[in-house]
């Protein structure tokens, strides 16, 4: 589901009324946020962001991560780095929020195999002020921010004050410079108001704020939609060597196999 929300981000920008046609289109700025973990789809989801940044489709301007989980920075700066791009600002959400591991433990795999710079979440940039600094330096209107996580950074943006990087608060400034948000959140199916999604539900009062009183369109896509969808053996049966994404996945499909046994 996450590499579907990717891939619906730039699909949005790149669907144009008929008085753009004939405009340059340049790549989506796009603010990456992720929970990296508790489950592996975040790994497929920045590896699909980089081939469309490779590919000139997108420009990333950060990751952040939403999880403040031990390895969730060093998880991110290891792939960064892996796609060729170890100066991308790496935040961390704010405060006493949400730390959960990786349930397969390949966070902790890939920070042992792989060369990165962030040693821990303390040397990650603190989240609220990446995204504000970032927002402040962008043309207005123009960046989408895609969250495949818990909404507690968006929550945050939205209730931070004028700083050093922009005089607006944060509502303000989403309205100013987001064009659109892409979230990874909810059912939409006919039993929607029994299921409580994963990530709305993890912080509630967050997504609850976010959904409530974000400024700008947003495009969600559900839980019903990624379900159905399965991705990964490809590159877990090719002959690619030395990849932290090809690496996470038979760590993933041993941990699948042992539940289905204990079923």
């Amino acid at each position: 589901m996450r590499l579907l929300l990717l891939l619906a981000a730039i699909a949005y920008h790149i669907i144009s009324p008929p008085a753009e046609l004939n405009q340059i289109k340049e790549p989506v700025r796009i603010i990456f946020d992720t929970d990296m973990g508790p489950d592996y789809d975040d790994v497929g989801a920045i590896a699909l962001l980089h081939a469309l940044a490779d590919s000139g489709e997108c420009t990333i301007l950060a990751t952040i991560g939403s999880n403040r989980s031990a390895y969730v920075a060093p998880s991110l700066d290891v792939l960064n780095t892996y796609f060729g791009r170890p100066n991308l600002p790496v935040g961390i959400v704010a405060g006493d929020k949400l730390a959960i591991p990786a349930g397969q433990k390949w966070d902790s795999m890939i920070v042992a195999d792989y060369p990165f710079n962030l040693k821990s979440n303390q040397e990650a940039e603190n989240a609220t002020d990446l995204y504000r600094k970032l927002l402040a330096a962008q043309p207005d209107t123009s960046v989408t921010i895609v969250t495949v996580g818990f909404l507690s950074n968006m929550s945050d943006l939205l209730n931070s004050r004028p700083d050093k990087h922009s005089a607006l608060d944060g509502k303000s400034l989403v309205a100013k410079k987001v064009k659109l948000l892409v979230a990874m959140a909810g059912k939409f199916g006919s039993d929607w108001n029994s299921f409580k999604e994963f990530n709305v539900k993890m912080d509630a009062a967050a997504s609850i704020n976010a959904f409530h009183n974000w400024p700008r369109p947003i495009l969600y896509s559900g839980f019903e939609i990624g379900s159905v969808i399965f991705t990964g053996l490809p590159i877990a049966n090719s002959s690619i060597l030395n990849s932290p994404v090809k690496d996470v996945l038979p760590a993933v499909f041993q941990w699948i196999r042992k539940i289905r046994m204990v079923e």
